[in-house]
């Protein structure tokens, strides 16, 4: 029987004609780009009802948002409408099938993903009739997946998206998915049965303690719904060019608590101070100033001397709390804290072992508006990113009008956001201490309060304010 020789060439020919196409493999598996509509002339509103799936009874929400709405905003307001944390990843999808065109953010192009970013489609691009459905997906390990669909096209838009109806209470962040839901909905409905327990709890009282506070699976307040709706929709106020810097960079974590700050109501206060308001304010620098007068010489060990101390700590209220003679600059920390911070404001300058005003102050130390201008124009203080960033923080929390027993919680929280954590432990946020947030004590009277001043200076948050707007 006759045979054939293959040469190697007519091998390698054989081989690949038995191989499938490699690109009409990759098309196969390409995710399609979603498919926008065009734009309309005319903007119109939509009456959507969002379902939680594979919830029973079905958790669900009715909202009316206009249609020019973008998705980043159309996802905060979904958060804010079903009562999400926005503590996960999220991702929107056109259709239900297993490889549905999707929109993308900006922490999936970061990551490599390739596809059309979310950022500049708008709602109207997507649906345009009664019926129309978009997906939407949630924190993928607990895989909540929502349904949008739309109930009515309306004529004419609210000014700000709205919820109009609802039922059920949004799931706990992080409970295990719709099967961990529906064990914790089980267990508060019959009233903490420990027989229905979750296994994942050790005692009743771990369990409550985990629980979102007052949380019932059978609780929907549409009021407090829409203040986190307006909430999360307030614009943002115009801030200076590197606070907006981190402001973008915050958003681009995914994180919007600098955001929230920034749209707080009380973010877009005014910025005046009464000249009354103006003394009380640089009161512990202006005492500072009083005593050094046109200079004074320092220790051999580089501190104020002892009559110095006594002053400034009888005159500035330290005396009424502190416990010791105070009168020693190393060992009364308030006044040591008070000397280090005038210095970086430029307040005083220590030059040849003595202490004395700089040069621009030196000539204004008797009027506290020309004192607080100073100290206006040069906060925040830092020449680390760390130092800046902290002090933007500061100012922003203080600015919105924070009680002071949180200003260093909020600090923390937001600098957290921004990336930065405890040098100890990654995992934690980092300390909130800065020579700015120090100034904002100082203006708020930290000195006749033990060190920690309480509730909210007005006149502290307008200053606040006039750092930080543009």
């Amino acid at each position: 029987m006759a045979s054939e020789k293959f040469e190697a060439p007519d091998l390698q020919k054989f081989i690949a004609s038995l191989r499938p196409d490699a690109d009409h493999l990759d098309d196969l598996w390409r995710r399609p780009e979603p498919q926008l509509l065009p734009i309309p002339a005319t903007v119109r509103g939509f009456r959507i009802r969002i379902d939680l799936q594979r919830t029973k009874p079905p958790v669900w929400r009715r909202i009316e948002v206009p249609g020019d709405i973008l998705l980043p905003r159309l996802h905060e307001v979904i958060q804010a409408a079903m009562g999400w944390t926005d503590s996960h990843l999220h991702r929107f999808r056109t259709s239900n099938d297993r490889n549905a065109p999707e929109f993308l953010t900006q922490f999936d192009l970061d990551e490599g993903d390739e596809g059309m970013l979310e950022d500049d489609v708008r709602l109207d691009q997507v649906i345009a009739d009664e019926g129309d459905r978009l997906w939407y997906d949630y924190d993928f390990g607990d895989g909540w997946a929502h349904i949008l669909r739309v109930e009515k096209v309306l004529d004419s838009t609210r000014p700000v998206p709205v919820c109009v109806g609802g039922k059920l209470a949004c799931p706990p962040e992080d409970c295990g998915g719709v099967w961990g839901y529906s064990e914790l909905a089980d267990w508060v409905r019959n009233d903490y049965d420990d027989a229905l327990r979750p296994e994942v709890f050790d005692s009743a009282e771990e369990g409550r303690a985990w629980l979102p506070d007052g949380w019932h699976p059978d609780a929907f307040d549409i009021d407090e719904t829409n203040e986190l709706i307006a909430a999360v929709t307030a614009e943002p106020i115009p801030v200076v060019e590197e606070l907006a810097s981190l402001l973008e960079l915050a958003r681009n974590r995914g994180a919007r608590g600098l955001r929230n700050a920034l749209a707080h109501p009380a973010a877009s206060g005014g910025t005046d101070v009464t000249t009354d308001e103006a003394a009380d304010l640089t009161e512990p620098f202006r005492v500072l100033l009083d005593v050094v007068g046109d200079g004074v010489t320092l220790t051999g060990a580089g501190y104020l001397k002892p009559a110095a101390i006594e002053q400034i700590a009888h005159r500035t209220g330290i005396t009424e709390w502190w416990i010791g003679k105070a009168n020693r600059e190393d060992l009364t920390w308030p006044v040591a804290e008070l000397r280090a911070t005038a210095r970086a404001l430029g307040l005083v300058s220590v030059r040849k072992g003595r202490i004395a005003p700089t040069q621009t102050i030196a000539k204004r130390r008797d009027d506290p508006q020309a004192i607080l201008g100073h100290i206006i124009g040069r906060i925040p203080l830092g020449t680390t990113p760390a130092k800046r960033h902290a002090g933007w923080m500061a100012l922003t929390v203080v600015a919105n009008e924070t009680p002071a027993e949180l200003w260093e919680e909020s600090i923390s929280e937001l600098m957290f956001e921004l990336g930065w954590r405890d040098r100890e432990d990654p995992y934690s946020a980092p300390s909130p201490e800065s020579l700015t947030l120090e100034t904002l004590r100082l203006l708020a009277g930290s000195m006749r309060t033990n060190g920690r001043p309480k509730g909210v200076n007005t006149a502290v948050a307008a200053i606040a304010r006039a750092v930080i707007r543009a």
